[in-house]
């Protein structure tokens, strides 16, 4: 099976961001930086963005400074430094106590937006941002108490690190990786319709999450063995997409089907064929759709088609 390598950047990916980890400790640069005026914020209220140009279809990240910075940063949510963009410090905040956050701030400085329906539209890095910012506020608001006693946790290393008060325990922002394959056998592709999919017509990739003691190469086979019954050979790694949405990173790989009867998990999936290139490039008069054009999905149906 060839190996077939990523055309272009996934979504998400390219931060800008120095991330600084020597920086997260040093109390006296952290709050030198928290009340510098050029210091840039990245808003998130309730796991949302703020943005400018949405509806113009042209969305661009607002990150604040000065007094907007400090209005937000005034609502006394959690926060976290991510690092520095071309020696900049950024630090994410979280404004989601205000039931309106927008009277916080200037006039015509933006919108609250969902970060996945424009993510392929920001201009490069913008959306790598915005995702690091919105993973870290929802790990800081979720992790409040120790998972091990439930005494009450307090932020360390500008907020990367939560430390419980009660046993000491330290708390780190966890990911879960995930494996989401493209299965090709000859000619033909093997797409599934899930459950959980909001349009009705999509066809994507298959995927789950990875399994204490288990190789990515294993969870690839077993995911697709158990939600359509398909063997799987070589297992080829194409590429990686974040996806802090709360805390996942997508890991994509090809992989060679070894059988063609499928036998589908109806508690996972709705339907599951196999596509042949022709009706890939002819899914819109066949009647179906692929992923959206920013997700890891359809770049592995994308980079497969024109190997």
């Amino acid at each position: 099976m060839l190996s077939i390598p990523a055309s272009r950047p996934n979504a998400y990916t390219g931060s800008p961001l120095d991330r600084a980890g020597d920086k997260r400790d040093d109390a006296e640069f952290i709050g030198a930086a928290l009340a510098h005026p050029d210091t840039l914020f990245a808003p998130v209220w309730r796991a949302r963005s703020l943005m400018k140009g949405v509806s113009d279809g042209h969305p661009e990240a607002v990150l604040l400074t000065g007094g907007a910075a400090e209005a937000v940063r005034m609502a006394d949510g959690p926060w976290a430094f991510l690092g520095l963009w071309e020696g900049r410090p950024v630090f994410a905040v979280d404004c989601s106590h205000a039931d309106d956050p927008l009277p916080l701030l200037p006039e015509g400085m933006g919108t609250f937006t969902d970060l996945r329906q424009v993510a392929g539209l920001l201009p490069p890095g913008e959306a790598s941002v915005l995702a690091h910012a919105r993973g870290m506020m929802h790990w800081r608001t979720k992790h409040r108490f120790c998972g091990i006693c439930g005494s009450r946790c307090e932020p360390r290393s500008a907020g990367n690190v939560m430390v419980c008060q009660g046993c000491g325990a330290q708390h780190f922002p966890r990911t879960d990786p995930a494996v989401i394959m493209l299965v090709v056998r000859g000619d033909s592709c093997l797409l599934g319709h899930s459950h959980r999919f909001p349009n009705v017509s999509m066809y994507s990739t298959l995927a789950g999450f990875v399994e204490p003691g288990e190789s990515l190469e294993e969870a690839v086979r077993r995911e697709v063995k158990e939600e359509a019954g398909i063997d799987v050979g070589e297992v080829l790694y194409h590429s990686s997409q974040p996806w802090p949405f709360p805390s996942s990173i997508m890991l994509g790989f090809h992989a060679e089907g070894l059988s063609e009867e499928i036998r589908i998990d109806h508690d996972e999936l709705k339907d599951a064929r196999w596509f042949s290139r022709d009706q890939i490039r002819n899914h819109q008069t066949l009647g179906f759709s692929l992923p959206r054009a920013d997700s890891i999905a359809r770049r592995l149906i994308e980079d497969w088609m024109g190997s």
